[in-house]
């Protein structure tokens, strides 16, 4: 295929499905060369510092040696096929640079020959930019699983960010849906991501957010990156993060937060990212291709991350053996509350900070400010709404100066009801005669069943091939 464009609209296409696309956490500087940090394959992430940034997102190849059940771009899939030249990608990128399309590139690709041989492509493609066409921008590789070290050192040296996906939540739904991939292939190299950030001196602490920069910050522990050592050569300065697929395979969401959770404490991720399984294939193993992907499910996970990385719970907190599945009709952390409230309510105004974390309708950043506002006067109720406080939630679990707000007595089914009404939340779906915007994901076929929001078949089992007693990474 000699039309690069044409090479552009197939491979920007079969990158759609890649959700772990985010530049936090980077502050490379230009030296003099270009750049800091058709539409076809441009997504929008954004930086730490709240900017929105422009990437080009983009598959290496399409042509792939594995048969992956739930990938567009398995071996058995009948796809049209394409692979860049570095030379090509190299331009297409710059092109794309001068005309102010994007800032950044986000490369990933499927696994062409075998991995070392992709890899050391994607690498001469990354090596032509930074150092023939002088791109300083920001630029995120995918790991493939299985490379060789010396190739992913290299490509880190290069890289402000790497990431490796997991792709699924255990060892038994890896084995019958990707028996071609090894769960050493995946976590080999983000071991050896995470070993040379830390030997450089770029992690610190257990890896959430939360111990970084809520706890461990007021210690004066973290180091920022512009007064690290200049000695040292960058290696992957914005981290590592990874991605699971959702709904494709049986397991709870308690699992897959307690995944998400060792991941963060062994390999210091950034990000662990959700991507809802949409139907690509027809094979038995899988939900059929008209199964409604499970989106509000994914919106949950992503919560409950928060509430890892910023607020201080654990796994077992978020969802527990009783309640292996997150609650699609309130937040994670709602749900945590009225399963606890005998915790509840919290006075505001003696509460510490991890207490106050706790609340419902009560963020970090209006956490802090109760606790510096109390420091010269008490906080009234009144005062709650001007911090940032989201009181139609919070007032069911606290008082203020010993007055609660929160209506007739502190009962979870009462709470939960009340705080439904309020958000004006619908469950089921619009009446027939509404007008509704067609969506690429409503259920096409009447026969399919949806039971609180996941995937239910009267004629599928999907978890039948797995065994019972899922053994999780």
């Amino acid at each position: 295929m000699d039309n690069v464009y044409e090479k552009l609209k197939i491979l920007a296409d079969s990158a759609k499905y890649d959700v772990s696309c985010s530049t936090s956490g980077v502050d490379r500087k230009n030296t003099g060369k270009r750049g800091n940090a058709v539409a076809a394959g441009i997504c929008h992430s954004w930086s730490s510092d709240g900017r929105c940034v422009s990437l080009l997102k983009i598959l290496f190849t399409n042509k792939c040696v594995y048969d992956c059940q739930y990938c567009v771009n398995r071996r058995t899939e009948d796809v049209q096929r394409a692979s860049f030249e570095p030379e090509e990608l190299a331009k297409l990128t710059m092109e794309f640079y001068r005309r102010n399309y994007i800032e950044g590139l986000f490369l990933s690709s499927a696994v062409e020959i075998s991995p070392d041989y992709t890899a050391e492509r994607m690498l001469k493609c990354l090596k032509l930019l930074r150092f023939d066409y002088g791109f300083s921008g920001y630029i995120h590789t995918k790991i493939i699983p299985g490379v060789s070290q010396e190739i992913l050192h290299e490509i880190g040296l290069i890289s402000d960010r790497l990431s490796v996906n997991i792709e699924l939540p255990s060892k038994e739904s890896l084995g019958l849906l990707a028996p071609q991939k090894k769960v050493d292939g995946i976590f080999s190299p983000m071991k050896q991501i995470t070993e040379t950030l830390t030997e450089r001196g770029f992690l610190r602490g257990p890896g959430t957010m939360f111990n970084n920069e809520v706890m461990v910050k007021e210690q004066g522990s973290v180091i920022p990156y512009k007064s690290r050592s200049k000695n040292k050569e960058l290696f992957a300065p914005a981290g590592q993060t990874t991605q699971m697929i959702i709904g494709a395979s049986a397991e709870t969401d308690r699992q897959i937060v307690k995944i998400s959770q060792s991941l963060y404490q062994r390999f210091k991720m950034k990000r662990v990212y959700f991507s809802a399984y949409i139907p690509v294939s027809d094979s038995p193993l899988l939900p059929n291709r008209f199964t409604q992907p499970p989106l509000t499910r994914e919106h949950r996970l992503y919560q409950a991350d928060w509430l890892l990385r910023f607020y201080g719970f654990t796994a077992d907190e978020i969802a527990d053996e009783k309640n292996p599945f997150l609650d699609l009709e309130l937040d994670p952390k709602i749900s945590w509350a009225l399963r606890n409230i005998e915790k509840f309510p919290i006075e505001i105004n003696t509460a510490s900070l991890e207490e106050l974390l706790r609340i419902p309708g009560i963020g970090t950043i209006s956490a802090r400010r109760i606790v510096r506002q109390r420091k010269f006067a008490a906080v009234r109720f009144d005062d709650l709404k001007k911090i940032g406080v989201v009181t139609k939630r919070a007032k069911f679990f606290i008082t203020c100066i010993g007055r609660y707000y929160g209506g007739r007595d502190i009962a979870p089914d009462y709470i939960k009801k009340e705080i439904l009404s309020a958000d004006n939340i619908k469950m089921n779906l619009l009446p027939a005669d509404k007008n509704v915007q067609i969506s690429m994901f409503d259920i096409a076929n009447p026969a399919l069943e949806s039971k609180n929001g996941y995937l239910i078949q009267s004629n599928l089992d999907i978890g039948n091939n797995i065994n019972n007693n899922i053994t999780t990474f």
